[in-house]
């Protein structure tokens, strides 16, 4: 039995780690992936690429589009498309509250991360964002560097 509070390894197939430094970064929920035999397969290579995709709401459906996970070498004829659009599975609650968001004005869907859960089931992490500024960028990295260094003062310290 899993204890209250502790946190879980995945086993992660792809990580956006620009997403954090271009968007700021506002709700985040956990979402299921609609993926083919091989794609499974790739993914769990750790070959796949997120950094450029984004999700986007069509005809009522939440889709990943632009995510790379390349061929399955040993597919042979039966392999998948590397960049296909890929269907995002979440309540429809859920679905409300993200077409709500993605309404107001500069907010966007942006993939953080693709990793396999504890039940090896791929899942999406994604955030509700919105675009910073060049200027916003500069500011944030300043107050990364300034914490960075207040915590390397105080263990010095004691």
């Amino acid at each position: 039995m899993k204890k209250k509070g502790a946190s879980v390894q995945h086993k992660v197939a792809a990580e956006n780690r620009k997403a954090r430094h271009a968007y700021e970064i506002g709700d985040t929920m956990e979402t299921g992936v609609m993926l083919q035999g091989t794609e499974v397969k790739s993914l769990r290579d750790g070959r796949s690429n997120i950094a450029e995709s984004y999700a986007s709401i069509e005809n009522g459906e939440l889709w990943l589009i632009n995510s790379y996970i390349p061929t399955y070498d040993a597919a042979s004829r039966f392999n998948h498309a590397p960049r296909r659009p890929r269907k995002l599975l979440v309540h429809a609650r859920e679905l409300a509250k993200l077409h709500a968001a993605v309404q107001r004005d500069g907010m966007t869907l942006v993939p953080l991360k693709l990793y396999f859960n504890d039940r090896g089931r791929a899942k999406l992490e994604l955030a509700i964002a919105k675009g910073r500024k060049a200027h916003d960028k500069r500011e944030a990295d300043k107050k990364r560097d300034w914490q960075r260094d207040k915590a390397r003062i105080m263990r010095e310290r004691g």
